[in-house]
């Protein structure tokens, strides 16, 4: 096969336009959010005014990998790093986006409620919004972002149930009730106290940061995640409570 040198060779074939949409999880006093953006009230905008994921275009010149630009976007709509981002899916079509055939890769990422969103371009204090999870599936989002956002949150709730992944939305240090407590509200479900705080001990990702300030002040060991750049997956999914 010839090796082709210096510029690429000229496609043929009308390329897609290609973007990067981000699923932000949070928890707040709501219980499980996600983080929304409102796009231009502009006449040229495909979806003026409608909420959105923060993403984008990828650009070539900036953008490595597709996680780059995810982990890009995100910090330039929204001012926000996530310790934890994950490849959702793919999103494409003809129909998708009004400006022509798109296709579009999805992330979800996790952080804690004290991320406080940071300064970006442009971005205004009614730009980027929390939502709780059954307000933010209500609304009509723009492009097919209901759809990514149905499969993000079954995706979520199903890895919850044998990874360590809501450790990811708590500030350290927290305690093993605090970590239970993030569980519960993301499976909608209560947990037997005892059999979770062996699952957690056992799984060997916490490390002991002293003790903080616990239950009705009593103070209790605080952790850390051992490892951020990945959930621990536990041997088996966790039984409903009696």
């Amino acid at each position: 096969m010839k090796e082709i040198s210096g510029r690429a060779k000229s496609l043929s074939f009308e390329r897609p336009l290609v973007t990067v949409d981000v699923l932000i999880f949070s928890l707040r006093e709501t219980g499980l959010s996600l983080l929304l953006m409102r796009r231009p009230n502009e006449p040229d905008d495909p979806y003026p005014g409608r909420w959105a994921l923060p993403g984008g275009f990828v650009d070539v010149g900036k953008d490595r990998t597709l996680e780059d630009c995810a982990a890009r976007k995100l910090l330039e709509k929204t001012g926000v790093k996530t310790p934890y981002l994950e490849q959702l899916g793919s999103w494409g079509g003809a129909t998708r986006d009004p400006r022509g055939w798109s296709v579009t890769h999805a992330y979800f990422g996790l952080i804690n409620a004290h991320t406080a969103l940071g300064d970006a371009p442009g971005l205004g204090v009614r730009d980027a919004q929390w939502f709780p999870i059954d307000e933010a599936a209500s609304k009509r989002l723009a492009f097919d972002h209901s759809q990514i956002l149905g499969a993000a949150v079954t995706r979520l709730r199903g890895k919850v149930e044998y990874t360590s992944l809501p450790a990811f939305l708590l500030p350290e240090p927290f305690t093993l009730p605090q970590l239970q407590a993030a569980y519960e509200t993301v499976l909608g479900r209560p947990m037997d106290k005892s059999a979770f705080r062996k699952r957690m001990l056992d799984a060997g990702f916490l490390e002991e940061a002293g003790a903080v300030d616990g239950f009705l002040g009593r103070s209790a060991m605080g952790y850390r995640i051992g490892n951020r750049t990945k959930a621990v997956t536990f041997p088996r999914t966790f039984k409903p409570s009696k």
